[in-house]
């Protein structure tokens, strides 16, 4: 099998501090849907974040990922079992999960096998659930200056798999019977120091500094400055898309 990426080990402490959380709409759209509440699987668990809020409804949750990095900075829960291991090879026994969970990661697995790796650990009622954010919305005076910045400073170190996010999952292949899910979007106040130790977790922001020995958020920060005071916050949102699937 191929050595998946890991771009989000060396960003680790800024991933836990300033990447967003889920909203409390989707976990409860998630817990509605039918059937046992035993096991989770979080898989591209990163540093916990679902599969803490997966333990409050679920028996017992899997947590996995690649990044040890990440999985240490994970909360212990004493219903969590953090596991470093691939997507699409994994120690959990077979036919013993309820729901699989894949939050902004699925686009850097290899569908088929990964899939195929859902099929043996599902029970016959479990769902498939995957869901990412799309590029943040602030206002109208900010906004073409992240565009900009995403698309044509960072855009060149972009990942290939990044398209998937662009294209909300859409181009994402999903073997399975798939169900209507809710539009969802995660709403924010940020200060523009917050939202730099945003941009610091990006992929492509580290990819750049490694290719020119600097980073690109200095000279952004200070385009930003122009239109958006250090102590002030502003209003972020977040555009949620998911796809959802009876495992079967």
């Amino acid at each position: 099998m191929a050595t998946p990426k890991d771009n989000f080990s060396a960003q680790a402490a800024a991933y836990a501090a300033f990447r967003p959380h889920y909203p409390k709409e989707l976990y409860d759209f998630l817990y509605s849907l039918p059937g046992a509440k035993q096991a989770a699987w979080d898989c591209g668990t990163g540093n916990g974040q679902v599969a803490v809020e997966l333990a409050e409804k679920y028996e017992n949750v899997y947590a996995t990922d690649i990044s040890e990095a990440q999985l240490q900075r994970a909360p212990e829960r004493a219903n969590i079992k953090y596991i470093l291991c691939q997507a699409e090879q994994t120690p959990l026994p077979a036919a013993s999960v309820n729901i699989i969970t894949v939050a902004q990661a699925v686009h850097w697995f290899d569908f088929e096998k990964f899939y195929t790796e859902v099929q043996r650990v599902a029970r016959p009622d479990a769902w498939l659930a995957i869901w990412g954010y799309g590029l943040l919305q602030i206002s109208p005076s900010i906004d073409p200056i992240i565009n900009r910045f995403y698309f044509d400073i960072v855009g060149p170190y972009w990942d290939t798999e990044r398209s998937y996010l662009d294209q909300k999952y859409t181009s994402i292949p999903l073997p399975f019977p798939e169900h209507p899910a809710p539009a969802f979007g995660i709403d924010l106040r940020w200060t523009l120091n917050h939202f730099m130790g945003y941009l610091s977790s990006w992929s492509a922001v580290k990819h750049y500094e490694r290719k020119h020995g600097k980073s690109p958020l200095p000279d952004l920060q200070r385009q930003l400055q122009q239109v958006w005071p250090d102590n002030a916050t502003q209003a972020i949102e977040f555009p949620i898309f998911m796809r959802l699937a009876a495992v079967c």
